[in-house]
């Protein structure tokens, strides 16, 4: 069934403008308190990023949630997939994060975690939506909610990231620069690795409400790059303004995407016998990834690109490990949802027990260029329906004889047309994918 309000990630938008306004973050909290509540008080978990609106919404929220009679948890700046963990470890009855993931410090969004610490069943997300519409009504004064603080919140995460990898893990000697994006994971990065023995340059650290994201974090990367080759560390790690996609640079700067860390988990856990199935990746992934793990014998199959679809198929197969060359990677032996610490330690880990470095390990396959192009559109046209935009896709599909392919998709947070041309010859690609992105244009104007 449509949403009216959830997109693929929760609900996201401009901060100010309608649904992420604090008037609606109310009824928002106080439908969800009424859609979880059970016999008796339920309990939510409220975590947030850095960006400035979080402490607006998170007064919002409380507010609407204690009206329901649900019982508060607040954890305060704290990574999405620590929600999620800390969800299931209070056993509450739901998770709620208030961030806009990589997005800019003016957008914000919602996203929900059921007390498994997984996505909202659809009936949830349905009645959440329901209620959103029906008059908001308050419980008696004797039956209202309360709100308390976990003060060790961040302790516990990062005792929980350390454990993915085995108690003797040892990082000494290595050297690494993290890129925090000011965001959520500015506390906990850098006392994870150095707790596990890193000599560790923490950057973008330094969150002042407005900064998460800006030109830093793993959609940003010039800055980590030049921060690995002058520090001559091993390795850099790029983390999103919420902590759930990774970024890697080897010590020469060379950027290393989801995809190339996806293989060195899979090849890792399949050479300990511990990879259960194959690997799920999206619509996204390059082509080369598929063709290495076929030659490795490693199941590979393509979900819609967005994590839910992601970990959908995942369930579905009882396999363990997927992910999107955005860095979104779930490694569902050691958790619930994409989180970028551990998808972190998993690689460093992995290089460590094969003796190689990061530049030598993304070289063991090849990429297939791939040109990405995001055309903005407004208004109600579908681009990607459109007659004209479908005949420039049959014509270049054709051009490329079976040595490449295109791929036109929507945004599920922002309005973009994402124009992917990926093939054997670079120059092609980019040429492909200018002239359909200039179709898309032409059909918006």
């Amino acid at each position: 069934m449509s949403r009216k309000y959830f997109g693929t990630d929760g609900i996201r938008g401009r901060v100010g403008h309608y649904p992420i306004t604090p008037d609606f973050l109310l009824k928002l909290g106080w439908a969800a308190g009424k859609a979880f509540h059970k016999q008796g008080r339920c309990r939510i978990l409220v975590g947030k990023d850095t960006r400035i609106s979080g402490y607006m919404f998170e007064s919002a929220l409380q507010a609407g949630l204690s009206a329901a009679g649900a019982n508060v948890l607040l954890l305060g700046p704290m990574p999405t997939p620590a929600v999620a963990y800390l969800t299931r470890t209070f056993h509450a009855d739901a998770g709620i994060v208030i961030s806009a993931s990589h997005n800019p410090h003016y957008d914000n969004g919602i996203k929900f975690f059921s007390g498994r610490g997984t996505k909202l069943p659809d009936d949830i997300e349905l009645e959440i939506e329901r209620l959103i519409d029906a008059p908001m009504t308050v419980v008696e004064s004797e039956d209202l909610g309360k709100a308390s603080r976990i003060n060790d919140a961040a302790g516990r995460y990062i005792e929980f990231c350390k454990s993915s990898v085995p108690t003797s893990t040892d990082f000494s000697g290595l050297r690494v620069v993290l890129d925090c994006a000011h965001g959520a994971t500015y506390k906990v990065a850098p006392n994870v690795f150095r707790e596990l023995g890193a000599d560790v340059l923490a950057t973008a650290v330094q969150p002042d409400g407005l900064n998460i994201n800006a030109n830093v974090g793993s959609t940003h990367v010039t800055q980590l790059q030049k921060a690995v080759v002058e520090n001559r560390a091993d390795l850099g790690i790029a983390f999103d303004g919420d902590g759930d996609r990774v970024m890697m640079v080897d010590h020469a700067g060379a950027v290393v995407d989801g995809d190339e860390l996806l293989y060195i988990i899979a090849t890792d856990l399949q050479d300990r016998g511990l990879l259960a199935g194959g690997v799920v990746g999206t619509l996204m992934s390059n082509l080369g990834l598929e063709l290495a793990l076929k030659e490795r014998d490693i199941p590979f199959i393509r979900a819609k690109v967005g994590d839910r679809y992601v970990i959908s198929e995942m369930h579905e197969r009882g396999w363990i490990l997927g992910g999107e060359n955005s860095g979104h990677i779930v490694c569902a032996q050691h958790t619930t949802t994409g989180d970028a610490i551990i998808a972190a330690l998993q690689v460093v880990k992995a290089l460590h027990r094969k003796g190689r470095s990061l530049a030598e390990e993304r070289q063991t396959w090849k990429k297939f260029p791939q040109a990405l192009i995001n055309v903005r559109f407004a208004g109600s046209i579908d681009p990607i329906s459109h007659a004209d935009v479908k005949a420039a896709c049959d014509r270049i599909t054709e051009r490329m004889a079976g040595h490449g392919r295109v791929l036109l998709r929507k945004s599920g947070t922002e309005p973009l047309v994402r124009v992917m041309v990926e093939g054997d010859d670079e120059s092609m690609v980019n040429a492909y994918a200018k002239e359909l992105a200039e179709m898309v244009t032409a059909v918006c104007a």
